[in-house]
């Protein structure tokens, strides 16, 4: 593999939305009140490459919507929903199933995808808009797509405004791990000007990782890579000054002694995709491995825990 940085010729895998070998599947849960939507959010995020929500303004109510590949994770997914509706406190929902073109899922998504400031330094900007000069604003490119990460959600929120507390320590190894649209990886590139290390266990998350850093300019310090967590040799072969971490609750904790045994003395992480009630959980099995806390940052439901490793 080529170092992060690199400008690699490397042959890239298909995306999903050019894929045909495996048909996709549209997941909806609809007629949600607005407090439900973050668990069963989660909930779908369990199974699908990507999900979108949808304000119904006469009712006040929501339509969670996500694409999976068909039938993947139908078991997970059961269990997943049956959790969402006791957490939301609700009968559960019906679940709606169909198939779907990738295109036409995505066509819905960007409709409803606006330009968006996040913090005080960052500002997301999809590509059917305009894209002025904006001065005091770091410009992130890009469209809500079949990879996790538009800056809509909570999580990526809570990442970027905890990221422009990390530009005076000007870490130098970086490392985005489960990127997604690498939303973070290409934010922090722009703002440190050092090299990023992202990585996805999905296929088409690397490729529309890699389109997103060369529409954004930062190809050449993004380098996006397949892996599965910490798993890749690439990966575990350094230690790190910034790792993202945007995921699920359980997953961060099951990865916990591997992110401080790759976490460099004095080290930051930046964890996310966890909901408030579950923060404490996540933040335990962290200081179990010797990280302490620095920082907590609260988007609606959602929590974002900035970690911090102790010098040698």
């Amino acid at each position: 593999m080529t170092p992060p940085g690199s400008d690699s010729g490397a042959d890239w895998p298909t995306p999903l939305s050019r894929r045909r070998t495996e048909p996709l599947e549209l997941l909806a849960v609809e007629d949600l009140p607005e407090e439900a939507v973050p668990a069963f959010e989660a909930a779908l995020q369990t199974v699908c490459v990507s999900v979108a929500l949808f304000r119904d303004e006469p009712s006040d109510t929501w339509r969670v919507e996500g694409v999976r590949e068909a039938g993947q994770g139908d078991d997970e997914l059961t269990g997943a929903l049956a959790l969402a509706a006791a957490v939301a406190g609700i009968a559960p929902p019906a679940l709606q199933a169909g198939p779907i073109e990738a295109e036409g899922w995505l066509a819905r998504t960007v409709q409803g995808f606006p330009e968006a400031p996040i913090g005080r330094r960052f500002l997301v900007r999809p590509t059917h808009l305009p894209n002025p000069v904006t001065p005091g604003r770091i410009v992130l490119r890009l469209d809500a797509g079949l990879a996790f990460g538009s800056g809509e959600h909570a999580s990526t929120q809570g990442c970027l405004r905890a990221l422009e507390g990390m530009a005076h320590r000007r870490p130098r190894r970086l490392l985005d791990l489960g990127t997604g649209s690498a939303i973070l990886a290409i934010a922090a590139a722009k703002l440190l000007r050092r090299p990023v290390l992202a990585t996805d266990i999905e296929p088409w998350s690397v490729r529309v990782a890699a389109d997103n850093a060369t529409l954004n300019g930062v190809q050449r310090l993004v380098a996006a890579r397949l892996a599965d967590g910490w798993k890749g040799p690439e990966i575990r072969r350094r230690r790190y000054d910034l790792v993202f971490a945007n995921i699920l609750a359980r997953p961060l904790c099951a990865m916990a002694r591997d992110l401080a045994a790759h976490l460099a003395p004095g080290g930051t992480a930046i964890l996310a995709g966890l909901l408030g009630t579950q923060a404490r959980m996540v933040l335990a099995a962290h200081r179990r491995q010797g990280l302490r806390l620095e920082r907590r940052i609260d988007v609606g439901p959602w929590t974002t825990l900035v970690l911090r490793r102790g010098p040698r």
